[in-house]
């Protein structure tokens, strides 16, 4: 009996990360998303290609592949996720709220005596997994049904930029990826999917990989911009840009040094790697689409406040951390409504009331006074 995935996100991620993944472990793969366009130019095709740009590059075909309006076929979504083994998301973290309900609707209809549906959210953010479950407990009225499914958090990483005009449905992705998930939740019946990567303890590769690769990006996009620069690869070029990320990656290799017990040889080598990543001159990411959310980059739980809060908290250095996070106050993009918002907050609240509302601090937090100060400056 094949096995059966549904993927809820079509767009550059899920088709060119999570998508082939799944696909190359053998799954009939169900695409759900609510971009009309997207579902039927899928819908409409038979495959497309991801090619790879980097060290070990290829390009592959995936096929094998359906695709659903999950806002106007709700009930078609749902059918298929009571019959499906796995259930993914790269949606982005605000939108798992949406997604819960099919996902506890399908859970109601499900035959009790299939294996229990895999589901993993595959977001940049830590324990998503955990949010949309949270989300499935609002939506359903009988959480016992909660018990036909296992919920495992995963940690995700590979840079897909934006994509050229007119390339279709095909992607252009790093040939580097990471897909680390937790063990623990699934006892012995790990799902088969080779390139993934099934680990008793995933906190220290989901703050790993937040901490560098999301905070060393985000770094790079912020400084950049206010330096002019459009290409990531353009910034991180820029030796005074590249000066501040690796001053914010010391700061978060103290860190996860002194938390997950990861050497500093090895830390080093991971961020000495991640920074080649982002000088990759074939992944045309630009500093406004990495840059995109500042506001939700700058809250409690993200890649600048969730480590340098804890940095202050062990009277650590942050300073770095704290100029990216007003590099980030300076991000003015008229096509970003987030960027337009905070800009609007900035100009409109004491510089007090907007740390404690973005970023979630409590006055009394050691780093709070850092970040008030900083902002203070973005408001003169």
């Amino acid at each position: 009996m094949s096995l059966k995935a549904v993927h809820f996100g079509a767009g550059n991620i899920g088709r060119g990360f999570v998508g082939l993944v799944l696909h190359n472990a053998g799954y009939e793969l169900v695409f759900a998303d609510v971009n009309a366009e997207l579902i039927d130019a899928l819908a409409g095709s038979s495959s497309y290609l991801v090619r790879e740009v980097g060290a070990g590059a290829s390009t592959s075909k995936v096929d094998n592949y359906r695709a659903l309006n999950s806002a106007t076929h709700e009930a078609d979504v749902v059918a298929e996720i009571a019959t499906a083994d796995v259930v993914t998301t790269a949606v982005g973290p605000n939108i798992l709220r949406f997604v819960a309900p099919l996902i506890a609707a399908a859970l109601a209809k499900r035959d009790p005596a299939r294996a229990p549906l895999a589901v993993m959210a595959c977001e940049n953010a830590i324990n998503a997994t955990d949010l949309l479950r949270n989300s499935c407990v609002d939506s359903i009225d009988d959480p016992s049904f909660l018990g036909r499914a296992v919920f495992a958090n995963t940690a995700v990483d590979r840079i897909v930029p934006g994509q050229p005009e007119g390339g279709g449905l095909d992607v252009v992705v790093e040939a580097f990826f990471e897909w680390a998930v937790e063990k623990q939740p699934f006892g012995k019946d790990v799902p088969d999917i080779p390139e993934a990567h099934f680990v008793d303890d995933l906190a220290p590769y989901i703050e790993r990989k937040l901490f560098t690769v999301n905070t060393g990006h985000a770094t790079t996009a912020y400084h950049g911009f206010i330096a002019g620069a459009v290409s990531i690869a353009d910034a991180i070029g820029m030796p005074s840009v590249l000066a501040e990320v690796r001053a914010v990656l010391a700061e978060t290799k103290e860190l996860l040094v002194s938390k997950h017990g990861f050497t500093p040889e090895v830390q080093q080598e991971y961020i000495e790697t991640n920074l080649l990543r982002f000088a990759n001159e074939e992944l045309t990411d630009t500093v406004e689409r990495v840059g995109r959310q500042p506001l939700r980059k700058l809250s409690r739980n993200e890649r600048f406040v969730s480590p340098a809060a804890e940095l202050a908290e062990q009277g650590l250095a942050t300073d770095a951390l704290v100029r990216a996070m007003g590099a980030a106050l300076r991000f003015d993009v008229p096509d970003d409504p987030q960027s337009v918002e905070m800009l609007e907050l900035l100009g409109s609240t004491t510089a007090s009331d907007f740390v404690a509302t973005v970023t979630g601090l409590d006055p009394e937090h050691p780093l709070f006074a850092a970040v008030v100060a900083e902002v203070a400056k973005a408001k003169t």
